[in-house]
């Protein structure tokens, strides 16, 4: 059993007692500092219980965890500094607030106008929903999130729509010629605007963007609509493609104290991969729970996988998640994502106090 098992999973305590020991435990020269080798000590058993595969620490990667807890920049950590650490990295590791987000598990993708079991990979989109109804039934997570897209008739994602609106110069697909899955370039009051076509689907009030009938809706959750604007499309819960508006999302998660976000639902390579792909850039600790997503193309699902690790999601099987929520399982790169929040919180109180 590690330090972190025996001292914090279950109830993260901000009392000094509690910090006081597990800092104790580490100061194995008792000189009142953590130095290089002890701060190691700590890291390899903080992420001790990692699944990642063949993931190590390597000494560059502990230097830069060292790095951005040693504030004062001195060569070692300081109790104070600890403290710190403690109450504001630590703590998103060992005690997370978690939301679980649902990305638009409709009739329209399961059965209707855009099923994915019609598109290049053929996957059957209505087996995410027993996965799904799974992780909603243990009762895991603190906020529960369900997307919906929402589009107007005149969305300018509908094949059939194409008419509607002038053509770029720039585009090579030609009104005449468009058909779906065609890239489109339009002329949106001057601006160009690139625009994969697909088949009309989740038009406001439809049976098509209901939420799919067996899927389970919890109480208290919160409902996001997306895809709003009919002259922009929307594949991430957060903002629209063209970061021109967000939607109420990030609010929503911020208001909750949200600290770590697991994403699902359809489909893995548009929509659920934009989604996690902005919910790092929001500083959310970010997982993908795989089996419960489905796509569109294997060759999107791919370079989609590969994208998101690289920017720090985690990617998980729904069997992994309630050991991910009780800091069982604590993944190096959601460690990382809480470090980077930590520093980024402590310029901005640094640079406040000197105004």
């Amino acid at each position: 059993m590690g330090v972190f098992d025996k001292h914090t999973c279950d109830k993260f305590s901000t009392s000094s007692e509690t910090f006081d020991a597990v800092f104790d435990e580490f100061d194995k020269n008792r000189d009142g500092y953590l130095d290089g080798d002890e701060f190691s000590d700590l890291l390899h058993d903080l992420i001790s219980h990692s699944a990642e595969f063949g993931k190590v620490l390597t000494e560059d990667t502990t230097s830069s965890f060292f790095t951005i807890i040693d504030l004062d920049n001195d060569g070692r950590i300081s109790k104070e500094e600890f403290r710190c650490a403690w109450l504001y990295w630590l703590k998103q590791i060992l005690k997370p607030v978690t939301a679980l987000v649902i990305v638009d598990v409709q009739n329209d993708f399961i059965s209707g106008s855009l099923a994915l079991r019609e598109c290049p990979a053929g996957q059957d989109a209505e087996s995410v929903v027993p996965v799904i109804n799974s992780l909603l039934e243990q009762n895991l997570f603190d906020v529960v999130v369900y997307t919906l897209d929402w589009h107007p008739d005149n969305h300018l994602s509908f094949v059939d729509n194409v008419g509607l609106r002038n053509i770029h110069p720039t585009s090579k697909v030609l009104k005449e010629e468009a058909k779906v899955h065609d890239e489109i370039v339009f002329d949106i009051g001057g601006v160009s605007r690139q625009q994969h076509l697909w088949p009309r689907h989740c038009t406001q009030g439809s049976w098509g963007s209901e939420l799919h009938p067996d899927l389970k809706v919890v109480e208290n959750a919160f409902h996001v609509k997306k895809g709003i604007n009919p002259d922009v499309d929307s594949y991430s819960a957060f903002w629209d493609n063209d970061k021109l508006s967000k939607t109420e999302l990030s609010s929503i998660l911020a208001q909750q104290r949200v600290t770590d976000v697991y994403v699902c639902g359809l489909a893995y390579d548009v929509c659920v991969g934009f989604t996690a792909n902005d919910a790092v850039d929001h500083g959310f600790r970010t997982v993908f729970v795989e089996d419960a997503a489905r796509g569109v193309s294997l060759d999107g699902i791919s370079k989609k996988r590969e994208s998101l690790l690289a920017k720090g999601v985690y990617m998980a099987d729904s069997g992994e998640v309630p050991s991910l929520i009780r800091a069982e399982n604590r993944p190096l790169c959601l460690a990382a994502q809480a470090a980077l929040n930590y520093k980024l919180a402590w310029k901005i109180v640094k640079g406040k106090s000197h105004v």
